[in-house]
C-alpha cells in the first residue's frame, strides 16, 4: 500500500548511465562467449553502463534461475537447471581475460540442493585464486538456510570479502524476502567476522523504512562486527514485484553514511543509485 504518491516521473537524481564503449563491449563478449551470467543484467542494476564501460562485472554462479521468490529481485525464479560442472573455471577464465585486480562473485539460491551450492562455491573461489592468483574476490553469498557447516565451505576458501545483504529493515524483511530471515542474516555475518574475513551488507531504501529503523539496523549490524555498508534506492523490476514507497532524496543518504561512519564502519556506500557491489574494488 503507498503511502502517499509518488511522481509520474523518477527524480533527476536516479537517471543513470547508458551502455557504452569498447570496455563495456569487451566485457559483454567475455560473458555471452563463456555463456556466464551477471548479476549485473540478471538484476536489471542500473550501474551496469557505468561498471561494464570500467571493465568490472559481477558474476553470478549456479545458473541464472533461483529457487526463491523474493518481492524485490529480477533474477528469474523456478526449477534450476541441472548444475554446469565447467562454470567454476569459465569464470576464472573470465577473470583473466578481464585483467580483473578484484572480481565480485554472487549466486543464485539453489535450496534444491543439499549444500546450497556451498561446494560449487568454494571451487570456484579456489579455482580464481589458482589462474589470478593476484586477484582480490568478494563473496556475496546467500545464506545456504543457515547451515553453518555449508558457510564454512565458503569461508575456508579465505575470500577477501564475504557479503549478505540484509536488503532491508526488520520489519519488513518478511514482505519482500523468500525463506529469508533477518536474525538469521546476522547470524551468519556474525560468522563471516568471528573467522577473521571482512564481512560486508548492504540494504535498499524507499520501501516504507523509517529513519530510526534504518540507524536500528545499523547498529544490529556493527553489534555482528560487519566492516563495509551498502545503501541505495529501491526500483521496482516490473508491476509484479513490491511498489517503490518512497524516492528518498540524496541529502538522506548523506545523514545515512555519516551516521554508519560515526558508528565504526570502516567503508560506506550510501547514494541512490548504489547497490551491493558498486565501487566493490574500493572495499578491499
Amino acid at each position: 500500500m503507498m503511502t502517499k504518491p509518488l511522481p509520474a516521473n523518477k527524480p533527476r537524481w536516479l537517471k543513470s548511465r547508458l551502455p557504452e564503449g569498447k570496455s563495456y563491449l569487451m566485457v559483454k563478449s567475455i560473458v555471452e562467449t563463456n555463456k556466464l551470467h551477471t548479476i549485473c543484467s540478471s538484476g536489471k542494476c542500473p550501474n551496469l553502463g557505468e561498471c561494464w564501460g570500467r571493465g568490472t562485472a559481477t558474476f553470478m554462479i549456479l545458473g541464472d534461475i533461483c529457487t526463491r521468490s523474493c518481492k524485490f529481485c529480477a533474477t528469474k525464479t523456478g526449477t534450476p537447471l541441472p548444475l554446469d560442472t565447467g562454470e567454476p573455471h569459465r569464470v576464472a577464465e573470465s577473470v583473466r581475460l578481464m585483467r580483473l585486480k578484484h572480481v565480485v562473485i554472487t549466486s543464485v539460491d539453489r535450496d534444491d540442493l543439499p549444500d546450497g551450492g556451498a561446494a560449487v562455491w568454494a571451487r570456484t573461489i579456489s579455482e580464481i585464486r589458482k589462474i589470478n592468483p593476484e586477484t582480490t574476490i568478494e563473496a556475496l553469498i546467500p545464506d545456504f538456510m543457515g547451515n553453518r557447516k555449508n558457510l564454512q565451505q565458503v569461508i575456508a576458501e579465505r575470500p577477501e570479502v564475504i557479503s549478505h545483504n540484509l536488503e532491508t529493515i526488520k520489519r519488513i524483511t518478511p514482505k519482500i524476502r523468500s525463506k529469508a530471515n533477518y536474525a538469521m542474516s546476522l547470524e551468519i555475518l556474525d560468522q563471516i567476522s568471528a573467522n577473521g574475513i571482512t564481512s560486508k551488507s548492504g540494504i535498499m531504501v524507499g520501501l516504507g523504512e523509517t529513519e530510526e529503523e534504518v540507524l536500528a539496523l545499523i547498529d544490529d549490524l556493527r553489534e555482528v562486527y560487519c566492516s563495509i555498508f551498502t545503501i541505495g534506492q529501491y526500483l521496482q523490476p516490473t508491476k509484479d514485484h513490491y511498489p517503490v514507497q518512497e524516492y528518498i532524496h540524496p541529502d538522506q543518504f548523506l545523514r545515512y553514511k555519516d551516521w554508519g561512519l560515526k558508528k565504526g564502519f570502516a567503508h560506506v556506500e550510501s547514494e541512490p543509485l548504489v547497490r551491493s557491489s558498486y565501487h566493490a574494488e574500493k572495499h578491499v
